[in-house]
């Protein structure tokens, strides 16, 4: 199963990094391709050798906890 890991770059600079299996990873490169314009969004494939954490496709929220 090919998992890719999807970046979106202000300028030089990642400012969200996800790795996942490649239907979630496309998902969420649309998305962010979508909701951000203006930014670059780069999928690419994840080395086998990479033992990085696939995880879920973030929530409509950044935190789970609100600001006080």
């Amino acid at each position: 199963m090919e998992r890719r890991r999807v970046r979106v770059w202000f300028g030089d600079h990642v400012v969200a990094d996800y790795r996942a299996e490649a239907e979630l990873a496309e998902r969420y490169a649309a998305a962010m391709s979508r909701r951000f314009a203006g930014l670059r969004v780069t999928s690419d494939p994840v080395p086998d050798q990479d033992p990085g954490p696939d995880r879920k496709l973030p929530g409509e929220r950044l935190w789970e906890v609100a600001p006080k």
